[in-house]
């Protein structure tokens, strides 16, 4: 071996090792090197600089562990490494995604939602209407992929396992900031939000089912979140076990849930009117100090019953933390538990910027 496929060698075994580099440790890296990008592109030396001292940091840190950890063994773990090469040059890399997909599904980005029973005293929020078909905004859950322009009826699984991805310290600081400011400045151009039933291609409105408000027109702040989420969404489709798709249209809208509000469980693309659409973002976001609780986000495992997506009892918690985004397949069933928040003013909200990619 050349002193360079040696060097390679090495850095892309530690790259690989858990112990070396924790999942959430490659996501704040990522993180902090996207920030940076945001923060100095229009100087390119500062650029420069910043980008040499995160990743003068980062050496740093894998060497200590990888002589404290991995010791001799390091050695045999290079050779077996190149042994099995297939003639790429093997280059070191971050991966903030972690490690690939496995039946209970890592989250990388910080605190990784949690699998829960469903409580007893929720089962209004699981099943709206009488049983033994819950009412769903989509109504009955069908998946739907267009192709050629038509739409054609997919099979449906049987079991529909809860699986997100979660990725901490999304925006830059001062994106963040941009977006608060933007969010409190339109308090009046908020709507009531609506739900989709299958007998109509518009929403409705359906207190009982849902109470937020949402704001629809966001300008430049949609663009510096979908710009975000495209530098990340092959990452995010890989951790997910989905196929790359051409994003034909993208929704999006920011939501304020303030005290009471809730959505009940549903799915993103159960009705004609949204089929074709394939991927949920929710990036959570508010005033500091935090003034709610709940507004909890819950990913349900589920199976089909009667035609329908029932939940198992089990499902993924994720908590509203300031500038955390996370993506998740349409189909899954999913619910806002209801958010308290006693001071009541707009201000104190839950806030989301949430939206849905089609193919």
């Amino acid at each position: 071996m050349t002193p360079k496929q040696i060097l390679d060698s090495f850095s892309e075994t530690l790259m690989q090792d858990e112990r070396i580099l924790s999942a959430q440790e490659r996501a704040l890296v990522a993180s902090l090197l996207q920030h940076a990008k945001a923060a100095t592109s229009a100087n390119p030396e500062t650029h420069q600089a910043v980008r040499a001292v995160i990743a003068s940091a980062i050496g740093e840190t894998v060497a200590q562990r990888a002589f404290a950890v991995l010791g001799g063994s390091i050695v045999e773990r290079i050779v077996e490494s190149s042994s099995t090469a297939t003639g790429e040059a093997a280059g070191a890399r971050i991966e903030f995604m972690g490690t690939p997909p496995a039946p209970q599904p890592q989250h990388p980005g910080g605190t990784a939602p949690t699998k829960q029973p469903s409580s007893p005293g929720v089962a209004p929020m699981d099943s709206p209407a009488p049983a033994p078909q819950p009412q769903h905004p989509g109504g009955t859950i069908t998946q739907r992929v267009v192709t050629g322009g038509t739409v054609a009826v997919a099979d449906r699984p049987e079991v529909l396992r809860a699986k997100c991805v979660v990725l901490d310290e999304f925006l830059a600081p001062q994106e963040l900031e941009s977006l608060t400011r933007f969010t409190l400045g339109h308090e009046d151009a908020l709507q009531v939000s609506e739900v989709y039933s299958p007998s109509a291609e518009r929403g409705v409105v359906n207190y009982d089912f849902r109470r937020s408000r949402v704001l629809i027109e966001l300008g430049e702040q949609q663009d510096v979140m979908l710009g975000r989420i495209k530098s990340v969404l092959p990452q995010v489709l890989e951790r997910l076990g989905m196929e790359e798709f051409p994003v034909a249209n993208v929704e999006a809208q920011i939501t304020a849930s303030n005290d009471g509000d809730f959505f009940r469980m549903h799915d993103d693309n159960g009705s004609e009117g949204v089929s074709s659409r394939q991927l949920t973002f929710v990036y959570f976001f508010h005033r500091e100090p935090r003034q709610f609780e709940g507004g909890e986000l819950r990913i349900h495992d589920a199976h089909l019953k009667q035609g329908a997506y029932v939940s198992d009892g089990t499902f993924e918690t994720i908590t509203p933390q300031q500038n955390r985004i996370v993506f998740f397949p349409c189909e899954m069933q999913h619910e806002i538990t209801p958010v308290k928040c006693p001071s009541q003013l707009f201000a104190d909200s839950r806030f989301t910027l949430n939206g849905w990619l089609r193919r």
